[in-house]
Order: structure tokens, then sequence, then C-alpha cells
């Protein structure tokens, strides 16, 4: 049976802190209060918002809408051999928390994700991914509400479509929520060292555990703490241009950082580009680029959306003065009817 609230505060629910309050609300435990949510949300006329871990969204101060907030827990073996285990995870659980009873429990694969914010449901929905490996390579199945069909599914690996922080949860945002992820784990580690910090930071005690241990000390040293710095993680996405624009921009800027990207095109390093433009440390009121890393915004009072915004379009206007180069955010934009809202809006 569902429990709706009214008028909730979500503030204690997005990384970034933000001030924001919700008409309808509705914590889902179980595949059943999700599909009476959802029927709830049709019968009222409410576009129906998705909350997970809150760490990739940024939300209005008013949201006409109705929240469902998935807190869906558990984990059930499906298999295991002497090589592997299939492990199914309700789409609730910290992912963290998880990464670290899979160590524990000597089940190897994640431990390069360690420290990444959220939940495990989220973690198809973007690919998550760090220090050479992405959730993609462990995943079997990722169990959902086909909100089209009205019907319970599994989607196989191969038909998420697994790229570069992306999937088909991505391409089609308001189809499937995920409920569930069976993911398939290994008995032998084979631990990916190929980012020269990690490799340097794991020395010669080359285990999972200190694998681990060596990610999130990395992390903590160039991440604020949400809990400390309310934050969604790098802002903005690093921009890839053709190896022709790269060109032109290298006779001004010699020592711009830079990554070669398929198809002649060029990553740039969007922290490198904010902090030439001034923006590290810097701050507009309540909000400003973190001063031991560019890339993150911070809400470092009681700011809302409207305050964010004011901030990180000063930071692309002046990248764009500068260099030439549109910075996209990363963070997933919503409207006070709890729909999707392009950055460019």
């Amino acid at each position: 049976m569902i429990h709706i609230q009214h008028q909730v505060q979500l503030k204690p629910f997005n990384t970034l802190n933000l001030d924001v309050v919700a008409s309808h609300y509705i914590k889902v435990q179980s595949v059943n209060e999700l599909i009476e949510a959802l029927d709830y949300a049709e019968q009222q006329q409410l576009n129906a918002l998705i909350l997970s871990g809150g760490s990739n969204m940024l939300l209005p101060q008013s949201l006409d809408a109705l929240v469902l907030h998935i807190d869906i827990q558990g984990l059930e073996m499906i298999d295991e051999d002497s090589e592997s285990v299939k492990i199914k995870v309700g789409g609730g659980q910290i992912w963290h928390d998880f990464v670290l009873m899979t160590t524990q429990k000597g089940w190897y694969g994640l431990q390069n994700l360690a420290l990444i914010p959220g939940l495990v449901g989220a973690s198809p929905v973007q690919n998550i991914g760090a220090y050479g490996v992405e959730v993609g390579e462990f995943i079997e199945l990722v169990h959902v509400y086909d909100r089209s069909e009205k019907s319970v599914k599994t989607i196989s690996c191969a038909d998420c479509e697994f790229a570069y922080r992306h999937s088909i949860f991505k391409d089609e945002p308001y189809r499937y929520v995920i409920t569930h992820v069976t993911f398939k784990l290994f008995k032998t580690p084979n631990l990916k060292l190929s980012y020269g910090d990690l490799l340097k930071a794991v020395g010669n005690e080359q285990t999972p555990e200190n694998l681990q241990k060596q990610v999130i000390q990395i992390r903590e040293s160039k991440l604020p703490n949400p809990k400390e710095y309310p934050n969604v993680g790098s802002f903005f996405k690093n921009p890839v241009i053709s190896r022709q624009d790269f060109n032109q921009l290298l006779t001004e800027f010699p020592l711009i950082p830079h990554y070669p990207q398929p198809h002649d095109r060029v990553k740039i390093a969007a922290g490198w580009l904010i902090d030439q433009a001034g923006w590290k440390g810097k701050r507009l009121g309540a909000v400003g680029m973190f001063e031991k890393q560019a890339l993150v915004l911070v809400n470092y009072a009681n700011a809302t959306l409207i305050d964010v915004q004011h901030t990180y379009r000063h930071v692309q206007s002046d990248i764009q003065q500068k260099f030439k180069l549109r910075l996209e955010p990363e963070p997933v934009l919503f409207g006070s009817n709890g729909l999707i809202l392009s950055h460019m809006e």
C-alpha cells in the first residue's frame, strides 16, 4: 500500500542540497508499490519524477509532480559456480556500500567504482565508470517496469546499448523505471590498473582490497564530500571537438590538456578550461567552483536552482568568450512539472 505525502522538502534527497518542495511524494519499496504509484500519477494527471540517489539532478524550488523515491532493497544470489557469482540487487541499495560488500565477500570487478555517489538502480543509466572500468562490463540484466507496455521485464546487457556515459535508459528517460540489477562478478581478481596515478598508488600490493582502498583515497583527495560541500561531482562534460578546431585552439593555447577520440575528434579537459578562465575557487553568492577541483560546482549555503544557473551560466559565458567553446552541464535539469528540460532553454 502506497503512502502519499504532500509538500515534501527534497533537500536531503539531492546531493546538491537544493531547496526543493514536491507537491506529491511516495517512497517506493517494492515493484507492486511502484506500479500502484504510477497508476496514481496517471489518475491524478501528474508527471512522475523518478528519484534515485539524487546525485545527478538539478531540481527547481517548486515541483508540481509526483516524486517516486526508489527505495527497493535486497540482494539475492541467482547463480554461483567455482569462477563467478550472479547477484540480483535492489535498485535502492547505496552503490558504494554494495561495492564494499562485494569486495568483502571476494566477488571482484567493481573495485575501481568505489565511492561513486548514488544508488544501484541509477548505475546502468549513465553506465557509470571510473579508472578504466564501466559498470556495463559486469551487468547481466537490468530489471525494469516498462511504462509504455505497463509490464515488468528484464533487459539484457547487450540490449542496454552501453557506451561511454550512455545507455538506452538515457535515450528513453520516461519509459523505464529500474527496479533491480543483476551483476556477474568473479572470484578471481583481474585488476584494472591502467590509470597512471592508480598504478602508482597501488604499488606492489596488487590486491582487490588495496585497489579499492587506493581508489577511495584518490577520490577523497580530489573531490569534495557532498555531505560537507553539496555537489553533483563533475558538473560539466569534457567538450569533444574536431581535430581541425583543436589545431586552431592549440596555436593560441599550446598547454591545453587533450585526449584523442575516434573519428578524428579530440576531447578537451573542461576543468583546465574553467581554471584558466579564473573560476577555480571563485564564488557568486552561495554557489561556486571548488577550490581543489575546478570542475565541481558547490552549493556553499542555501542555494536554489536559480542560484546554481546564475553561476554555471557565467562560467559558460567566460569559457565561450575565452576559448570559443560551449561547456555542457552533466546533471539532468528538471522543470517545475517534473519533466526534463534542455540546458539550452
